[in-house]
């Protein structure tokens, strides 16, 4: 019973957070596109053992990635949104990484400079010194206004890749990037 109860007042709440009046609606981007960069610094780095004479033992992973990703989307709801795209990821010596990206997206206080959270799932397309990788992310930044259908953002990244042989890595970053977007009413700059 109480967990019932509990599951029921859960959802309220995220009904109640997510109704709005007509009247003081929050807008909403419409179709979105995203580009974007980002720098991370390993914080799982382990050695691997190298049962080799002639090669010195290394670790895993180097300790630096960057990366390109570019993410188109709708925003459907004001404070949701979901894209997918493609995710360049270079992380050492060889592993160039291409991903196809699923990214949805929650945007709290919609407008001049919203707070939002992207939740990343990528799974590997190319083939490279490693295949079959995949990985989880998750990115807290702000937008800020720019023009009539631009924002720049700015954010935090933090990114787990599943790799071959156990060898993943957990990578902290920064990230900056602009948003593009068909609502000219989204922000101040385009309300006549």
């Amino acid at each position: 019973m109480k967990i019932k109860l509990s599951l029921l007042l859960f959802i309220f709440a995220l009904v109640k957070a997510f109704s709005q009046d007509m009247e003081t609606g929050k807008s909403k981007m419409d179709f979105y596109f995203n580009p974007s960069l980002n720098i991370g610094f390993n914080i799982n780095k382990k050695n691997q053992p190298n049962n080799s004479q002639y090669i010195n033992n290394r670790s895993s992973l180097g300790n630096l990635t960057y990366g390109i990703s570019a993410v188109g989307g709708y925003n459907f709801l004001p404070n949701f949104a979901l894209g997918t795209g493609f995710k360049y990821s270079f992380i050492q010596d060889n592993d160039h990484l291409i991903y196809w990206v699923i990214q949805p997206k929650i945007i709290f206080s919609s407008g001049e400079r919203p707070f939002y959270i992207d939740i990343n799932y990528g799974k590997q397309l190319n083939h490279s010194a490693i295949s079959d990788t995949e990985f989880w992310g998750g990115r807290l930044g702000v937008q800020v206004s720019y023009s009539k259908r631009l924002s720049q953002e700015g954010g935090i990244v933090f990114e787990s890749h599943k790799l071959k042989d156990g060898a993943d890595g957990f990578f902290i970053g920064l990230s900056y990037g602009i948003t593009i977007f068909s609502n000219k009413n989204y922000t101040g700059y385009g309300k006549d």
